[in-house]
């Protein structure tokens, strides 16, 4: 099999958000670069990303990424060892490389990760952060895992082929929740790893994109800037700058730039960063448009608000305040010299000094703008601590606030928009302490019954009981009612879900009724998993008035297992799964786990299920 390794060449960006994302397009327009591709050559845009999973922290090494063609060359595409934590990558898409391949037909690709140095992080049952032992993270035959490669087929609609001048874009989706099952039996996680791999083409993903990397050069006449790509926390340097290619970055009216601390808009902006070094730290985050094919960008950070340019630097979730001490739960920490780490959580001194800036505002903020559920970017100096838990002195630092998304039930329409609150930024809202909240102890901030403002939103369109998602900001510390700023509310009903449920000890109770219409499960003896799933909010199956019940999915398109031991049953009629199951059932087993993705209804606690797979001991 011949195997080749291709140069990188200046190009540009894609996404961050659920899966890993390839950009074949010979870019005309996108980038001033002087080197053409050969007409047997076109240009690749690789991007990393996720979908949502229940870890915090999920870091492993990406070592290599490489593309079969069907005439069995191996094209490797990845420069450089890249550290990547998946976990932070659901609602956006990171660009990782440019480089330039032959054109003909691709049908697999691969995508190899080193576990080695594996820093994992996963929720328990109260959805604090809990740190996976490296020799507790193994393959499905219980192995620990050195490394491992995740492979995906490109066939039938999916098919990548590389053309000159023909835009192509494949997304490779790492789903962390489909490739692994935790266990917590033994008192701490145990994760076995089955890894997912989809692969989907889809030129317009309505995702924000993220690009990083020195400046190389401004022009203000084409308003534009251009960058060398160092994707993730590669260190910002002129040593080595193009190996990951190059990117040209447009700007608008409208972009909002933050340039050490300050911030501008538009013209202005892009002036303050035409004033600054080569090889400035830069992120850009904005959309990948088309006729004519750019990157566009909404925001664009440079100088010491980089993080790991200037500054320690934490990211992560406000979970209490008090006075001037915030709690930062599944804090991302980016020391000054470019070292990152995870930590449950980090307390960060703020004070009169501290300067506040929000998202896509120019807008200066006090540090009463930072309240319960606040996700931010938090600057400063890591100081001593005499506990476990590490600090931050930002007296003299920067707060930027991010835009947060809540997530939960429509508990009441008729006067505004009121949510039982489920999660904020997909942590679960019994991890956030609401004290200070409102204007006095009587009004603080209820979970149960949060106030949204919503100013001009219709929000006749949502029901009682509807799932919701809304995005904004907290309102300011100490002012609440209302609870919330809210920019979107948009339903969530119509997303896939996910039913997981254990029970510890196995039942043989579990299923309290089943037959060709569905099954019901019991909930009596559940163990840490009794949950739905969807749209990234969590709702608790006990909690329900009625049991859940799965339906068979359309027939042909829906399959359902049946787990025992080391043996495995698939079934593609549900009626012939249903007798399998009681006869089983019926000679002594029992049910320890059922796991089922599909379509919920909250209206009949049911599921119509794609799949079901079920456990038994």
């Amino acid at each position: 099999m011949k195997q080749l390794k291709y140069q990188q060449m200046p190009g540009f960006n894609s996404l961050l958000m659920v899966a890993l994302f390839f950009f074949a397009l010979l870019l005309s327009g996108c980038n001033d670069s002087s080197t053409e591709a050969s007409s047997d050559e076109g240009e690749l845009y690789i991007s990393l990303t996720d979908a949502e999973g229940d870890f915090s922290s999920y870091t492993v090494d990406v070592t290599a990424i490489s593309l079969l063609k069907a005439d069995g060359t191996v094209v490797e595409t990845l420069p450089l060892t890249t550290r990547v934590d998946f976990a932070q990558y659901v609602e956006m898409s990171e660009f990782l490389s440019a480089v330039t391949i032959p054109t003909g037909l691709y049908v697999k690709g691969t995508l190899t990760l080193d576990y080695r140095n594996a820093d994992i992080w996963v929720e328990d049952s109260s959805g604090v952060p809990v740190q996976v032992r490296p020799e507790n993270v193994q393959d499905e035959s219980g192995n620990l895992i050195g490394s491992m490669d995740l492979s995906v087929r490109l066939e039938d609609h999916n098919t990548l082929l590389i053309v000159p001048g023909l835009p192509s874009h494949l997304t490779l989706d790492f789903d962390l929740a489909a490739s692994h099952q935790t266990d917590f039996t033994s008192g701490e996680p145990v994760v076995s790893v089955k890894p997912v791999l989809v692969a989907d083409i889809d030129l317009q993903r309505n995702k924000p994109h993220r690009v990083r990397g020195p400046l190389q050069s401004v022009d203000l006449a084409d308003s534009s800037y251009q960058i060398f790509l160092r994707p993730f926390h590669h260190k910002v340097s002129n040593h080595n700058s193009g190996r990951f290619g190059e990117l040209t970055i447009n700007t608008t009216d409208e972009t909002i730039f933050q340039i050490d601390g300050e911030m501008y808009k538009g013209e202005r902006g892009l002036q303050m960063l035409a004033l600054k070094e080569r090889f400035t730290a830069t992120i850009a985050i904005g959309d990948l448009k088309f006729n004519p094919r750019q990157f566009k960008a909404r925001e664009v950070y440079a100088g010491s608000s980089v993080p790991g340019s200037v500054h320690d630097v934490v990211k992560g979730s406000v979970i209490a305040r008090d006075g001037d001490l915030l709690t930062v739960r599944g804090a991302t920490l980016v020391r000054a010299n470019g070292a990152v780490d995870f930590n449950r959580e980090i307390v960060v001194t703020i004070g009169p000094d501290t300067k506040v800036r929000k998202q896509l505002s120019v807008d200066r903020q006090d540090i009463s703008a930072i309240s319960i559920g606040a996700r931010v970017t938090i600057f400063g100096e890591l100081t001593p601590s005499i506990t476990t838990i590490r600090a931050l002195d930002a007296t003299q630092g920067l707060v930027h606030l991010k835009l947060s998304t809540i997530r939960g039930t429509v508990a009441d329409n008729s006067r505004g928009l009121v949510m039982d609150l489920h999660a904020i930024d997909r942590r679960r809202v019994a991890q956030f302490d609401f004290a200070g909240t409102g204007g006095s102890a009587k009004l603080d901030a209820d979970p149960s019954h949060y106030e949204l403002e919503t100013v001009t939103l219709d929000i006749t369109q949502f029901g009682l009981n509807e799932l919701v998602a809304a995005r904004g900001f907290a309102t300011p510390f100490g002012s609440a009612p209302a609870d919330f700023e809210a920019q979107t509310v948009v339903s969530l009903s119509s997303r896939p879900a996910v039913i997981v449920v254990d029970w510890q000890p196995a039942s043989a109770t579990a299923i309290s009724q089943m037959d060709s219409s569905g099954i019901v499960l019991s909930l009596e003896g559940v163990g840490r998993f009794h949950h739905v799933s969807q749209g990234g909010s969590r709702i608790n199956l006990v909690e329900l008035e009625r049991a859940p019940t799965l339906l068979p999915g359309e027939a042909g398109l829906s399959h359902y297992v049946i787990k025992q031991h080391d043996s495995y049953h698939l079934f593609l009629d549900f009626d012939e799964f249903i007798a399998e199951l009681r006869s089983k059932l019926a000679d002594g087993a029992t049910v320890k786990r059922v796991v089922a993705p599909g379509m919920y209804s909250s209206s009949k606690t049911s599921l119509t299920a794609r799949r079901i797979n079920i456990v038994l001991e």
